[in-house]
């Protein structure tokens, strides 16, 4: 059921992103397997570009590992994210794999759009897209208001310009403590 759901999932997206599946044409009877744990499953590529539910036990030509805590970053679109995923095998198959990952946008409200209608959706994505616009403007506000609290109030943190001056300080203090020690071998290389 999990491989039949993730190819139709997949599917959809490749069908909203029409020029997804034409690069994905060349790669024509390739199949890929994703292991999420505790999840496993495999795509074919079909000759039209779209997938297919493949079986795992077979042969795949790549193979993406990914950990279940990456996929809130993955969705999130952060590229370290993608860094940090386990693949193996083919790697012009990974390479477009990742790029399709990356580019890969699903229209919410077209699909929002056949429960609720045109207008609705729209709209509905749109007080989504704001209530997110807030939400980071409010956490920004909130870091830098803590920031602020642990560097003027209560001074736990040290201030970015302190830090500078102090490591200028050491800075000069090695210097100087070098200069010395290169006075002391001449002098007490004259004795």
């Amino acid at each position: 059921m999990i491989p039949q759901f993730s190819a139709t999932a997949l599917n959809h997206l490749l069908a909203q992103n029409s020029w997804a599946s034409a690069r994905l044409e060349r790669f024509s009877g390739k199949t890929v397997r994703f292991e999420i744990a505790p999840l496993s499953f495999a795509c074919t590529i079909l000759p039209d570009g779209m997938v297919g539910s493949a079986d795992i036990a077979a042969g795949a030509d790549a193979v993406c590992c990914i950990a279940p805590s990456l996929l809130p970053r993955l969705a999130l679109h952060d590229e370290l994210a993608h860094s940090e995923i386990q693949s193996s095998g083919d790697a012009a198959l990974l390479a477009e794999i990742f790029f399709l990952s990356r580019n890969l946008r699903w229209d919410v409200a077209e699909d929002l759009s056949l429960v609720t209608g045109d207008i609705a959706a729209e709209r509905i994505v749109q007080a989504v897209q704001s209530k997110q616009q807030q939400l980071g403007a409010s956490a920004l506000n909130l870091a830098q208001a803590v920031a602020e609290y642990f560097t003027e109030e209560r001074p736990l943190l040290a201030k970015p310009r302190h830090i500078a001056a102090f490591m200028q300080q050491v800075d000069a203090l090695r210097d100087d403590i070098a200069r010395l020690q290169q006075r002391v071998a001449r002098l007490s290389g004259r004795e």
